[in-house]
């Protein structure tokens, strides 16, 4: 008797408890752009918000959703929408990985083609917030048509944003930049010291900031995003990037949340891998942080001339190192005679590799990287110098001018219109990053970074606080 009446007295407050989870949890939509580097940050994010107890939809094409992780949580669902046919975008075509950069305007045009089948999704369902990509510039009207709040979630970092500008000038692209010159130099509004850039062979043939094929430049693209959404998340933190933070919540009249920066916690996907054992085994004979890693992303293309160039630089180096061709290099792009040279000293690996795991090897001292935001966060997460040398595509070059400003690595000079370069700078830059006692610097800034962007903590709590702003957009339109 005594426990049914302690029962009847607390279960009032068990329904009221139970009515406050209901009434808390959110149905989240995620609409990332077509690339890898975007899907696995979208998903770093609905992941930590379905294990918040939230119900997530992720939305893309077949391919993408089929190359996700298997082991989900059971609140996330995928949400398969077929890609429109495009003429010219090859029919097996779903993302930025299986296109050459010229034909991506085409996989742009098909992703505004989703417009209607996303907005069918919602208006279906009962999303109370959908978090999109920098290219769906179309979707806020959508949901805003549909009573669904949105957010958009740039996983560049603040500076980029900054360097890119206020909404009301970027809405007429040619205002931000009427040639490619104007982005080569620091923008007016830029309130604090810098000298985040681009060089002019970065942009000079670069689609994204004026697509003709849609007449609609990456910088409208961002202006109509923010100007239509309730909220802009970024992938940063303020304990690296405080002064564009407050920059941005200056320039943007709606609020401006750090989402930190998602670090991957060395979810090691290479298995019992004998490739990755074989490579295991030679890291384990090198002393620690003798060895520079090199990788310049799943997407970046360069000519053979500039391969064999780079290259001849690696070996110049007179250091060991790990070098990741990429799937896109074709047939010679190592020149002949290369890995004989380098025997013992140099490992090639052809294809995708465990970035992580490689970075992560106390060998491994430094990394020569296209600049990709997703790489430097790996690298500097595990205290890695860097040897910047920027992909040319999106923001990698800024990224760069941050990195080398920020004295976390050293930049590979470069002819700024055409972007060639010597195999002796090359060499030079990495052992001064690696080895030369004028590196010391940049080898202690970057060890020193383990303690942001190695720091899951810290990080969880960006993810926390961007949680808890959606849980509070929500209830403040209830």
């Amino acid at each position: 008797m005594k426990l049914v009446s302690l029962f009847n007295s607390l279960s009032p407050l068990l329904l009221l408890h139970t009515a406050m989870e209901s009434m808390e949890q959110l149905h989240v939509a995620l609409f990332p752009w077509l690339a890898y580097g975007h899907i696995t940050p979208f998903l770093e994010v609905a992941t930590f918000l379905a294990q918040k107890g939230h119900r997530v939809s992720f939305i893309s094409t077949p391919k993408n959703l089929q190359n996700l992780p298997a082991n989900l949580p059971p609140s996330i669902t995928l949400v398969e929408l077929p890609l429109p046919h495009v003429h010219g975008l090859p029919d097996s075509a779903e993302s930025t990985s299986e296109l050459p950069h010229n034909m991506v305007p085409y996989l742009k045009k098909a992703y505004d083609m989703l417009e209607p089948a996303v907005a069918e999704f919602l208006a279906n369902s009962d999303v109370d917030w959908v978090i999109q990509d920098f290219m769906s510039f179309w979707l806020p009207q959508v949901a805003s048509r549909l009573a669904v709040k949105s957010a958009f979630f740039s996983i560049y970092d603040a500076s980029t944003l900054a360097f890119a500008g206020p909404p009301s000038l970027l809405i007429d692209g040619r205002a931000r930049a009427k040639t490619a010159e104007d982005l080569t130099v620091v923008p007016e509004w830029v309130n604090y010291p810098t000298r985040v850039a681009f060089r002019l062979h970065e942009v000079i043939n670069e689609e994204d900031f004026v697509d003709s094929d849609s007449n609609m430049s990456v910088f409208e693209r961002v202006a109509r995003l923010v100007l239509g959404c309730e909220m802009v998340a970024i992938r940063t933190c303020s304990e690296f990037e405080a002064e564009p933070l407050s920059l941005l919540k200056k320039l943007y009249t709606i609020p401006v949340v750090p989402v930190g920066l998602l670090p991957r916690q060395n979810k090691s996907r290479h298995g019992g891998d004998g490739r990755w054992s074989e490579l295991r085994q030679w890291l384990d004979d090198k002393e620690e942080k003798s060895v520079f890693y090199v990788a310049l992303g799943t997407e970046a293309a360069l000519s053979q001339d500039f391969m064999h160039e780079l290259a001849s630089g690696i070996e110049k180096s007179g250091l060991p190192f790990v070098w990741v061709v990429g799937r896109r290099a074709g047939p010679g792009v190592i020149p002949s005679g290369f890995e004989s040279r380098v025997s013992g000293r140099g490992f090639v690996w052809e294809g995708w590799a465990p970035q992580l795991d490689i970075l992560a090897h106390p060998s491994v001292g430094g990394f020569l990287t296209h600049c990709g935001w997703s790489s430097v966060i790996e690298a500097l997460g595990q205290g890695r110098a860097l040897i910047l040398f920027s992909g040319g595509s999106s923001d990698q070059g800024l990224v760069a001018r941050l990195m080398d400003e920020r004295r976390l690595g050293s930049e590979v000079p470069r002819d700024a219109r055409d972007g060639s370069f010597a195999a002796g700078s090359v060499a030079e830059t990495i052992r001064r990053v690696m080895v030369e006692p004028e590196g010391e610097e940049v080898r202690a800034n970057a060890w020193a970074m383990r303690e942001i962007f190695g720091n899951v903590e810290l990080q969880l709590q960006y993810l926390d606080g961007f949680t808890r702003a959606l849980e509070k957009g929500r209830a403040s339109s209830c």
